[in-house]
């Protein structure tokens, strides 16, 4: 059953350099099927949130080169709904107006972002959490759905939570106190001991109206851009000059640090706890947990037409080339095997992929 008043907005931007050579620029992670399921991570976030808004009540913010690629993925979403950024400007961009086109066409209109590249189980748990979060959003709250840690995660933010704050029709809506950098080993631990911390999946779901306001008191010119972007948006004679005049001009920040974070401190944001399973495939090792059943001795093997031989290894082994890959004798091996790039490493070494990515576009290399 539907939430009335709410609409989902899905991010679709971002490389996922971290899974280079696999994910590149015109072929990113959430256009790929890294699971297994036969569609992409676009396609299971589109699926996954349609019994909570309606098909027609999806918006999708993506980049101009991969507009036919979403499209043809998603038939159901509406033309009205897909926003085209000029270029990438982070996720406050991508997120704030959306909120502001939305809240045009709607006011009032209650908004939640959810990335299109995570991967979630357990979709009752999901749907009864941003149920909560939507009461809470109606409260006045910017809320973020966190996720209950289950190991001591150093590849993810943290938020710190604080007193249940008794909202009608959510009742496990807590303070969000602060919001955590990713941590090493030994903090990580403390924090999964104490219980006071969950995993920042960075799912925000608030009025449109709070959520802009919130822009506006730590970054009122880019609001004002922003807004200004939203009044030319749906009238097609004005939405072309003004996105060239204001777009270059637009500030990259993520939504955690000009929104969030400041939300925080001014004891403006709420959480409601995720039961649910998480991840948002950061790298390559946490692709593999996910494709070995989180069974750490086993081989993980993608690609349609991949020839893998293996013994005693484990790690994994993604194959576009066609060749015969062998592993023998390796622990925690990563192999990605594709036409033009070949990467080796290992998992304890995987979020280190972003480095060679930077590396690549510095040198002017063609293969990102």
């Amino acid at each position: 059953m539907s939430e009335p008043g709410f609409y989902a907005v899905i991010p679709a931007g971002g490389v996922g350099s971290r899974l280079w050579p696999l994910s590149r620029a015109d072929a990113p992670k959430f256009l790929q099927d890294l699971t297994g399921s036969g569609q992409s991570l676009l396609r299971d976030t589109f699926d996954r949130l349609a019994p909570l808004v309606g098909e027609d009540r999806i918006m999708v913010v993506t980049g101009r080169a991969h507009r036919a690629a979403v499209e043809a993925q998603l038939p159901a979403l509406r033309d009205r709904n897909v926003v085209l950024e000029a270029d990438p400007r982070d996720s406050t961009v991508a997120i704030c107006l959306a909120a502001a086109i939305l809240e045009r066409r709607e006011p009032g209109v209650i908004i939640g972002s959810f990335a299109a590249d995570h991967i979630i189980g357990d979709l009752a748990s999901f749907r009864a959490a941003v149920t909560e979060a939507v009461a809470a959003a109606a409260s006045g709250r910017i809320v973020t759905i966190g996720i209950e840690p289950t190991e001591p995660a150093i590849g993810f933010g943290y938020l710190r939570v604080g007193e249940l704050l008794g909202v009608e029709g959510a009742p496990t809506a807590r303070a969000v106190e602060a919001f955590v950098e990713k941590p090493d080993r030994d903090t990580a631990a403390a924090y999964l001991a104490s219980g006071d911390y969950l995993w920042n999946a960075s799912m925000f779901i608030a009025k449109a109206s709070v959520l802009l306001e919130e822009l506006g008191r730590s970054r009122p010119a880019l609001l004002a851009q922003l807004l200004e972007l939203a009044a030319a948006w749906d009238d097609p004679a004005l939405r072309g000059p003004t996105v060239d005049r204001i777009w270059p001009k637009l500030e990259k920040i993520a939504i955690d640090y000009a929104v969030a974070e400041p939300a925080a401190a001014a004891g403006r944001m709420a959480t409601v706890p995720g039961r649910f399973s998480w991840d948002d495939v950061g790298d390559f090792a946490a692709l593999a947990k996910l494709n070995s059943g989180g069974r750490k001795n086993d081989l993980a093997i993608l690609g349609e037409h991949a020839r893998v031989l293996s013994d005693s290894s484990s790690g994994i082994v993604v194959s576009q080339s066609g060749r015969v890959i062998s592993v023998i004798g390796v622990k925690d091996i990563v192999v990605v095997d594709t036409p033009d790039a070949l990467l080796v490493t290992t998992t304890e070494h995987a979020q280190r992929v972003k480095a060679v990515v930077d590396a690549l576009k510095i040198s002017g290399s063609d293969v990102i």
